[in-house]
């Protein structure tokens, strides 16, 4: 964080925030002559001035659809900065969104596939569909790098109206790094446990010129190779670039174009098994009753040695995305801007992990009797063998599940928008307008399954890894073939929008706060698939379109110019292939994706107040939210049909403070409650608890750091997840639930000079252990991570 406590003393005693104004400013101010400071054609004198501690609160987002500062915005909406995440070490999305409390990646995947990236819920739902860059739809199930991000704003609740289709409970959206009027060269060194080793750099020039106009130019870059500390084989290999160039800087009319790329070359986690954890028993079928009974000593089994990797030194995840972004801005008046943005994004993916599923023995029936022998199962299913049951050592688990994906998603968007201040008779308007048109594909690849020469419902020469000691797995084999089975699919949603914003100032006490959406989209779907042994091949084209409204209103009362009371309303809406491109023929089947179902829509109600105190150095926030979701689908237990009766909801409070306590001492800190429910239709959870799954009840988050007089900063955190269930599918004898936890987190930083700057990270220092994420059906988990440090080397010129 940037703490400067004198003008005489241009160097703070903790390093500013590098690429912030702070930053730059202090390094400007020391390196340049007094004369190049006053030319006319570069930067002009630089003041530094008095600050606090406040690198954690920031006073307004960065998407001109709010139209009023975050205090003035009846939402919840958090910001998380460069500061923040620069202190706790975050390197991904995944480890931002930490400071949002009962946002994370909680769901592994279903059954034998894993989930790979970002998979946040949030608020009791899937949000890894609506992730968004500077406003835009981020496609592709990947891990999102924060290199070239200035901050994550992370919005709940209706969302609808900004956004378009989305999530229920609302959207993350990443704010890129942009060209500004500041010379600075930054970057970091670091290493830590596991062989982790990472490198960043910034860098921001800025070219003036005799008009008095400035072209900047900026560029990002990072290169990572590493291991996972805790676990055995998995490795994260990424490096990427983002340059940016700004035209026209101090004139009317600027434009930026900025370009990203990112390679990554990572061995994917899929996860370890949920033996010996807490509500494990034997996977055997309930039925079974003689003469081979369940396995009931598989209910007092050992846990495995939570660093073991399942998967192979064959499986791997290669990512490669590309984004190109042109925006051009002009002001008409100095209350009038007008925006055009272009974006081109494509990102490739392409990934082999190795999964298991630990079944059990299945039922067989003898004969007409009620006898029910165990039976082995086929060998194309998951199963937990145990030769010799009193020597654990000798039992293996099948890895029947390679997941392979080879996907490529693009989007072409263009969006113009008008931000205008104007009055209306006594009422003035801070108000926003745009027209926004969209196209999203998304083609998919699919494989042959393992192979078997016994079974012709198998592709023989694909053939199948073979079996993984439970408790000493080896990952160095050989024995399946990815192979491409020539089918696929192609999904594309084309979107044309239109929105308005307002927000209305009646007088100095009340604020309306409004918006409008109609989003007209198209989605057309083609696939192939391949039935063994006949290889026929199905051919599959569907379609479907509509029009989506979406609306917010919120009510502002101010009591004060540095607080705010709300009260507000919002809806949001899913249609059908709007999360994953796919579609499904109407008339039959679970699926949402059906054609003749009616898109799934969300409604938002929350009451709230924000406050900025301490001179507005800390921001504090309190909110009482209901989400009411309806349009699910559920099954009729009487005639087996699928309907749109279901609804679900989700409400609780949010706590939130962001900012400086004092001059030395910040905080980012958040409490949330979510008391979700089943309204309508039966239960989503394994257990059958009237709840959602992957949501905890309960969940906090708090980052604290100091400035002693001296050089030194210290800080720390701790994070709190309550009890977790799992969805429904069957799966017999897994843990139904995952234990609610604390984690403790801790960091010291201490300037050596005026440009370097060294910092040490240790995560969960009291090493404990907790699950970070089940699958559905409780097969694998995800370890949390365990006692583990990183240092690093923070340079400044």
């Amino acid at each position: 964080m940037a703490y400067i406590k004198s003008r005489k003393h241009a160097v703070a005693r903790a390093l500013p925030p590098f690429g912030s104004a702070a930053a730059a400013a202090t390094l400007i101010a020391l390196s340049l002559p007094a004369s190049a400071q006053t030319t006319s054609n570069t930067l002009k004198e630089v003041r530094v001035e008095d600050t606090t501690a406040n690198d954690f609160r920031v006073e307004n987002s960065a998407n001109p659809k709010f139209t009023a500062p975050l205090v003035d915005i009846p939402q919840v909406i958090q910001v998380i900065p460069e500061a923040l995440m620069r202190e706790q070490g975050a390197t991904t999305l995944t480890e931002a969104l930490r400071n949002t409390p009962g946002a994370g990646a909680f769901f592994l995947g279903e059954n034998g596939n894993t989930n790979t990236g970002d998979s946040i819920f949030m608020r009791g739902f899937d949000a890894s569909g609506s992730i968004f860059v500077d406003g835009v739809r981020d496609l592709g199930s990947i891990s999102r790098d924060m290199f070239n991000i200035e901050q994550v704003e992370v919005v709940k609740g209706p969302s609808g109206t900004d956004v378009g289709r989305t999530s229920p409970t609302g959207y993350i959206n990443l704010i890129s790094k942009k060209p500004k009027l500041e010379n600075s060269f930054s970057g970091s060194l670091t290493y830590g446990s596991a062989d982790f080793g990472r490198g960043t750099l910034d860098w921001n020039r800025v070219i003036g010129a005799a008009d008095g106009s400035s072209t900047a130019f900026r560029i990002n870059a990072v290169a990572e190779d590493g291991g996972v500390a805790g676990r055995d084989e998995v490795k994260n290999k990424r490096w990427g670039f983002a340059p940016s160039i700004a035209f026209g800087l101090n004139t009317p009319t600027r434009v930026f174009l900025d370009y990203l790329h990112v390679k990554q070359d990572n061995v994917p986690d899929g996860g370890v098994p949920t033996i010996g954890l807490p509500g494990y028993s034997t996977p055997d079928a309930l039925l079974i009753n003689s003469p081979i009974l369940r396995r009931t000593f598989l209910n007092f089994a050992q846990p495995v040695d939570s660093k073991n990797f399942y998967g192979t030194t064959s499986d791997f995840n290669d990512v490669t995305a590309d984004m190109f972004t042109a925006r051009v801005e002009h002001d008409i008046t100095p209350d009038m801007t007008l925006r055009n943005v272009t974006r081109y994004g494509k990102t490739q993916q392409d990934y082999m992990l190795t999964s298991f599923m630990l079944g059990g023995l299945t039922a067989t029936r003898v004969g007409q009797t009620s006898t029910y022998r165990g039976t082995v199962p086929a060998l194309t299913a998951g199963f937990i063998n145990t030769p010799n049951p009193n020597n654990p050592l000798t039992w293996t688990v099948t890895r029947n599940g390679p997941t392979n994906k080879d996907q490529e998603n693009t989007i072409i968007l263009n969006q113009t928008s008008l931000s205008s201040k104007f009055n209306t008779g006594a009422f003035s308007h801070t108000a926003n307008f745009g027209l926004e048109l969209l196209r999203e594909e998304q083609s998919l690849g699919n494989f042959y399954s393992p192979g078997f020469a016994s079974i012709n419902t198998t592709f023989a020469p694909a053939g199948s890894w073979p079996v993984a000691n439970l408790y000493n797995p080896n990952p160095n084999v050989t024995g399946y073939n990815r192979i491409s089975n020539g089918t696929g699919s192609f999904g594309k949603t084309d979107t044309v929008s239109l929105y308005a914003f307002d927000t209305m100032k009646i007088n100095e006490q009340w604020q309306l706060t409004g918006g409008v959406r109609y989003d007209h989209y198209d989605t057309s779907y083609s696939a192939t698939a391949l039935t063994l042994p006949s290889r026929a091949i199905t051919p599959t084209d569907l379609s479907t379109s509509g029009d989506l409204w979406s609306g917010k209103l919120g009510v502002v009362y101010k009591p004060a110019e540095n607080g705010s009371i709300y009260a507000a309303w919002g809806t949001s809406s899913q249609p059908p292939g709007g999360a994953n491109f796919a579609l499904a023929a109407a008339g039959t089947g679970s699926s949402a994706s059906r054609t003749d179902f009616d898109p799934q829509e969300a409604t938002t109600y929350e009451v709230g107040t924000k406050w900025d105190v301490l001179n507005k150095n800390l921001s504090l926030t309190a909110a009482l939210y209901r989400t009411e979701v309806k349009n699910e689908v559920v099954q009729d237990p009487t005639t087996l049909l699928y309907y749109q009766t279901g609804k679900k909801r989700v409400q609780g409070i949010e706590l939130g403070a962001a900012g400086a306590i004092t001059a030395n001492w910040g905080v980012s800190a958040g409490f949330t409650t979510m008391d979700t429910s089943v309204q309508s239709g039966p239960a989503v959870t394994a257990d059958g608890s009237d709840v959602l799954a992957y949501t905890p009840k309960n969940a906090f988050t708090l980052w604290t750091s100091y400035q002693l007089p001296f050089g030194l900063t210290i800080g720390g955190g701790a994070r709190y997840n309550g009890k977790l269930h799992r969805g429904t599918d069957g799966a017999i004898g897994t843990p139904a639930y995952t234990d609610a936890y604390w984690v403790f987190d801790a960091m010291a930083s201490y300037r050596i000079n005026k440009n370097v700057e060294l910092q040490l990270n240790v995560y969960n220092i009291f090493d404990e252990q907790y699950v970070a994420a089940i699958n559905k059906s409780g097969y694998r988990y995800t370890p949390g991570i365990p006692r583990s440090a990183r240092v690093t080397a923070n340079f400044a010129f």
